[in-house]
C-alpha cells in the first residue's frame, strides 16, 4: 500500500532481459528508508519488488503482467522516475490509498510549467473514465493527484508548484505515456453492486 506522495526521483541505471521478464536498475537517490531484498517500492506508480541492492541501486524484476500493462519495459537509462516506499504501520496516510496495480496506459494531453506547475491533462483509457469523478482522486505516474474537472476522455488536474517540482509530472511532454491507477474504492463499489444486480 501506499499513498501516492512521492518521496524522491529515482534514475534508471540499465535493464536486461531475464527469461520472460525484464530486471531494471534503478539508483534510489534520496529515498528514505533502509531497504532490504523483498521490499515494496512504487517505480512512477507501479509496486515493484527488490530482488537485489548494491550501493544505492536496486534491481527489480519486471514480470511479463507488468511488461503488458506499464511502460516501465521502454524506460531507458537515464529515465527519471517518481519513488516511494510501502507505507508502513502509523506512517501517515497522507494522500490516498494507492495500490500501486497500475489499471492502464494514458496520454499527456496538456502540459505544465516545471516549477509552477500548472493545468495538466490527461486522455485515460476508454475502460477507466467511469472511475474519473471530479474531485475524486486519481494516481498519474505514482502521484496522488484530485480530478479537477473532466472533458470526454480528458481529466484535467491543477498541479501546484511544490508537486511539479519533486516530481516528473513537468517534465512529461504532449503525447507521452503515463501510469493511471484509479480509485480502488470505486472498483469496489461497483463489483458489489453488480453482484446485486444494481450496477448497469
Amino acid at each position: 500500500m501506499f499513498t501516492g506522495l512521492v518521496t524522491a526521483v529515482g534514475t534508471v541505471a540499465g535493464s536486461s532481459v531475464a527469461g520472460t521478464g525484464l530486471d531494471l536498475d534503478v539508483r534510489l537517490g534520496d529515498l528514505p528508508g533502509a531497504f532490504r531484498i523483498g521490499d515494496s517500492i512504487a517505480l512512477s506508480g507501479v509496486c515493484c519488488t527488490v530482488v537485489a541492492l548494491d550501493s544505492g541501486t536496486a534491481r527489480f524484476h519486471l514480470s511479463p503482467e507488468t511488461l503488458d500493462r506499464t511502460w516501465l519495459g521502454q524506460a531507458k537509462p537515464g529515465r527519471r522516475l517518481n519513488l516511494e516506499g510501502a507505507l508502513r504501520a502509523g506512517d501517515p496516510l497522507g494522500g490516498h490509498m494507492v495500490q500501486g496495480h497500475v489499471d492502464g496506459v494514458g496520454e499527456v494531453v496538456q502540459t505544465i510549467d516545471p516549477q509552477q506547475g500548472g493545468t495538466f491533462g490527461v486522455r485515460v483509457p476508454d475502460a477507466l473514465r467511469r472511475y474519473c469523478v471530479e474531485k475524486g482522486s486519481i494516481t498519474l505516474d505514482g502521484v496522488s493527484l484530485t480530478i479537477a474537472g473532466i472533458e470526454g476522455g480528458v481529466v484535467r488536474i491543477w498541479v501546484i508548484p511544490h508537486t511539479a517540482q519533486v516530481t516528473t509530472l513537468g517534465a512529461l511532454q504532449s503525447g507521452d505515456p503515463i501510469h493511471v491507477e484509479v480509485d480502488v474504492i470505486a472498483k469496489y463499489v461497483e463489483q458489489m453492486l453488480a453482484a446485486r444486480g444494481l450496477s448497469k
